[in-house]
This record gives C-alpha cells, structure tokens and sequence, in this order.
C-alpha cells in the first residue's frame, strides 16, 4: 500500500515543506535588475563623458599650435602678398612702356638716302612733351597712342612717298599720315640757296632747290598700350628732337 501524508501541507516540514513564493520576491529581483542596469548605464556615461573630454582637450591644444603657427607664418604671408602687388606693379609698367630706343633704330636704317629730317618729335600721347607739333594738333591729335612727328624734306614727291612706304616696315606702324607735303617755290628757293647766310637764317627751312618737297609726317602706333598718365598729364613722356641727320641733294639742281 502507499503511504499518505494526512499533515495538512501548512504544518509539514523538512523536505516535505512546500516552497513559498510571491509578488514580493519579483519585485525585489526587478528592484534589483533595475538598479545594475542603472549602474552600467552611469558607468558607461561617465566613461563615454570622459572620453570626450580628452577630446576636447585634445582638440584644443591642437587648435592652439594651429593658432601658433598660423601666427607665426603671418609675416611670410604678408610679404607674398607685397610680392605680389610689386610683381603685379612692375609688370603693368613694363607693358605700358613704349620701346623708343628700338623705333629710333629701326627709322635709322630704313631712311631713305634722298630724304633727311628737320625735326623730330616723339610722343606717347597727344598733347605731351615738347616740340613745335607737340600740342596734339592736326593727325597727331587722331592717334591717341605713341606717334612720331617727323619734319624733313627729299628729293621730290617720289621720295615722299617712298619715304612713307619705307616707314610701314617699321615694327609696330600701324598707320603713316602725311600731314603736308609740298615743293618750294622760286622765291623761297632763291632765299634759301642764296649763300651760306641766307641758310642760317632760313632756320628749319630745307628747301634749297625748287624740285625739294618739305614734308610733315606722323607716324602712329595705335596697337601700343597707352601709359597712365597719359590720361592725367602728370608725367610728360620724353621728346626726341633731332637736326638734319642725312642730306642728299640732286646733282641735276645745281
């Protein structure tokens, strides 16, 4: 037979004694889970929060040598700057230079052996510099660039035009304007061919012979840059005045 236990199960003990369970020991283990996971939770946080922390310490003495440097590079700075501004300076003087040294060579060697000049005025603008034709009259006024007023004679027309013809090879002519061109007359030529004295008198005056033309010829570069102070007037550009450089003269006159 089997054996039954009659003790009621409040009133038994040992082995036999029911577990006692309730809502008061769950609760207490989510107490206790709660309060972990609200520990890790803080702990994780304040590591996170000291992590960046070094950071921003970090960063901060990173951006203070930045700043440091940067400071210590503002002198070279500056003076690529002024470099800049003075390269910038010399090289829009340069272009607006005008080459006269090489014009007066090159008009040298392509004058004419029957044609000689008076009188020679170079300009950068009109109206500027010295000279008899410098005050931006006539042709000369029409070129707003560098020009050239040359006052001469040759041995005729002809030579005039041939004159004009040979100035065109000039590197930078862009257009040559023959202001007058005319031949003397009995009167002028006798006054002038009369002696030594009356040559002196005569000033720039080259007609000795009737079949000599006097010309006045200007010379313009247009497709030159023009200076400045071209526009203000402040700085007068240099004036180039020559006397009789070459002189023929026809055997058939004389």
């Amino acid at each position: 037979m089997r054996p039954v236990n009659l003790i009621p199960v409040e009133e038994r003990r040992g082995e036999q004694a029911p577990l006692r369970s309730g809502p008061l020991v769950y609760v207490l283990v989510a107490a206790l889970v709660a309060v972990l996971a609200a520990v890790t939770a803080l702990v994780l946080a304040n590591n996170q929060i000291s992590e960046r922390e070094g950071e921003v310490a970090r960063l901060e003495v990173k951006d203070a040598e930045a700043q440091a440097k940067a400071e210590s590079l503002v002198a070279y700075t500056e003076f690529r700057n002024l470099s800049e501004q003075r390269v910038t300076t010399v090289a829009s003087l340069a272009d607006s230079r005008f080459d006269w040294e090489r014009v007066m060579r090159e008009l040298a060697l392509i004058l004419p052996s029957d044609a000689w000049l008076v009188s020679l005025n170079a300009t950068a603008a009109p109206g500027l510099g010295g000279g008899d034709s410098g005050d931006g009259s006539g042709l000369r006024a029409s070129a707003p660039g560098p020009a050239l007023e040359l006052s001469g004679c040759a041995t005729g027309q002809e030579a005039v035009a041939g004159f004009v013809t040979a100035l065109k090879d000039i590197d930078g002519v862009t257009r040559v304007g023959v202001e007058s061109s005319e031949l003397g007359e009995e009167g002028e030529t006798a006054a002038s061919g009369g002696g030594e004295g009356g040559s002196q008198s005569s000033g720039d005056e080259c007609r000795t012979r009737k079949f000599i033309a006097k010309f006045q010829i200007v010379v313009a570069f247009d497709a030159a840059p023009v200076p400045a102070a071209a526009s203000t007037g402040e700085v007068a550009p240099a004036t180039t005045e020559t006397t009789e450089t070459t002189s023929a003269e026809s055997s058939e006159g004389e």
